[in-house]
């Protein structure tokens, strides 16, 4: 096990990295970051020359992989690092030098026990895209297909796991601060984080990803998911079918093939409510490099590593806020939110109904062009902190998609209304899942599910496991012992800070650079 010495050094070369770009100040001026960590950061940014505009992206891209996808994570928390930091964050791109094609030949080969030659009729040792995790080759198997080769990048794991085990330290420590650290629940962050790396480090969960997606989506036009050939796929390489297309990003590219603009923005925007609200599962890192329009107008979608997941009376109450929104029923989304326990029932419903009131009034009727996402998720932000609103966890890849998904649609059409596009389908969706016929159903079903549970409602009483509303339970966490825990006398918080600045002082001159 890494020693708190240890995680603290890497920390702070981190945050010397960080503070190189810029990165620190916001964090260090924020009203969430706690005082013992301020200091820290003072320390981290001593002598520094500090940009006159932060870099975030470029800063979490020079720490290296297992911060790249921090970095995207981050992106999903705008309340816990600020709306410029997280908007910036989600323009990370997610690109490393590749590796030689020699240790990634040896890593196909040695994962399936065969060479090169028995699998594929050639393969092209310059890769087509180098990510943090993996790289991708383009390849024609021995049978003649065209396919995209995905492999991870050796010694990998090893990196990663040893990264999140220093952000999950810093995690508990940052929550064992209290306040509004505290209630921003950084450790379940940390937790979803492993959990979303766990995945995409294992190619195999990615491949079943993008076959179950394809599953869920089969039946909707427009949107193509690559097959996978799973004779050529283990969990450190993955083939799929090659995709010809356009990226989606390139305006000029889209409009010389002929395709409709607007309406190719519009078909975004409604696959990814498909995949949403009808499915529940969706493709939560739709950003410009994963998609791409094929000649016939398909969006066709790769890299399934990060995938959300929402249940089904989630996504009632989800589909019901956004048609309270954009009809203006802020009374319904209110009841919604105390419904599903998000804000505390010590709270007022109809205070809360005004605070919704006047973030969201702005933004109807006007097209994306014309409002201010800053200050839509600045009011939005302001209510959580006064209504005592935790973080919900299950719903932070969801905010970070739709966010990258309004980005591309307005690149494809800057008069595009998201509320206009979105409100239809809602609509009909509620119809479908709360009307007559489904009410009976869902009554029918529910009744049935009861009294098969009857035997084992007599031996135990249900009320020992209350209903959490919209969120699922959490995940156990780690076992952190705090570093003030182990102090008789207890207040060890300035000591830590104090600690911090002096072995920062030693790891500048002592340790370039900290395995």
């Amino acid at each position: 096990m890494t020693s708190s010495t240890r995680h603290l050094l890497r920390l702070l070369r981190w945050g010397r990295i960080l503070a190189r770009h810029g990165a620190l100040r916001i964090l260090e001026e924020g009203h969430a970051t706690p005082a013992p960590v301020k200091r820290l950061f003072r320390i981290a940014r001593f002598a520094t020359v500090q940009p006159k505009e932060p870099n975030y992206s470029a800063a979490f891209q020079a720490i290296g992989p297992a911060a790249i996808k921090l970095g995207q994570a981050l992106a999903t928390r705008p309340d816990l690092i600020g709306v410029d930091a997280a908007r910036n964050l989600l323009s990370l791109q997610d690109s490393l030098p590749p590796v030689p094609f020699a240790p990634i030949k040896r890593e196909i080969e040695a994962s399936f026990n065969q060479s090169i030659g028995q699998m594929f009729e050639q393969i092209d040792p310059d890769p087509v895209g180098a990510a943090s995790i993996a790289q991708v080759h383009r390849a024609t198997t021995s049978d003649g297909r065209n396919v995209a080769v995905k492999v991870l990048r050796p010694g990998i794991r090893d990196k990663v796991a040893r990264d999140i085990e220093t952000y999950e330290w810093a995690a508990a420590h940052l929550e064992g601060l209290g306040g509004e650290a505290e209630r921003l629940r950084p450790r379940a962050v940390i937790a979803n984080f492993r959990r979303w790396t766990a995945r995409e480090l294992d190619l195999r969960r990615e491949a079943a990803s993008a076959s179950e997606l394809s599953e869920k989506m089969h039946g909707h036009k427009g949107f193509r998911v690559p097959g996978i050939d799973w004779d050529r796929s283990n969990s450190s390489v993955m083939t799929i079918d090659w995709i010809d297309g356009v990226k989606i990003s390139d305006r000029e590219a889209l409009i010389a093939a002929g395709h409709d603009l607007p309406d190719l923005a519009r078909r975004l925007v409604v696959a990814f409510l498909t995949q949403a609200i009808s499915a529940g599962y969706f493709h939560a890192d739709m950003h410009q490099g994963n998609l791409f329009v094929e000649a016939d107008g398909t969006i066709a979608a790769i890299d399934f590593g990060i995938m959300g997941r929402i249940d089904r009376r989630a996504r009632q109450w989800l589909a019901e806020i956004l048609y309270g929104l954009t009809t203006g029923n802020y009374a319904r989304v209110a009841e919604i939110h105390f419904e599903a326990q998000y804000v505390p029932s010590y709270h007022s419903q109809e205070e809360f109904a005004t605070a919704l009131r006047a973030v969201g009034e702005p933004m109807r009727g006007k097209p994306v062009s014309e409002l201010s996402v800053g200050q839509m998720l600045d009011g939005l932000f302001a209510i959580t902190r006064d209504f005592d609103m935790q973080t919900q966890p299950h719903l932070l890849l969801l905010q970070k998609t739709m966010v990258m998904v309004e980005g591309l649609a307005t690149q494809l059409d800057p008069e595009i209304n998201m509320w206009d596009v979105a409100g239809p389908f809602v609509k009909d969706w509620l119809r479908d899942e709360l009307g007559p016929e489904s009410a009976i159903a869902d009554r029918l079903r529910t009744d049935v599910e009861t009294l098969l549970r009857l035997p084992a409602l007599v031996r135990r009483i249900e009320d020992r496991y209350p209903e959490k509303g919209g969120a699922p339970p959490e995940p156990p966490l780690p076992d952190v012992r705090l570093v003030w825990e182990r102090s008789p006398r207890g207040n060890w918080r300035y000591l830590f800070a104090a600690l911090g600045g002096g072995a920062l002082v030693w790891a500048l001159h002592a340790m370039a650079v900290l395995p």
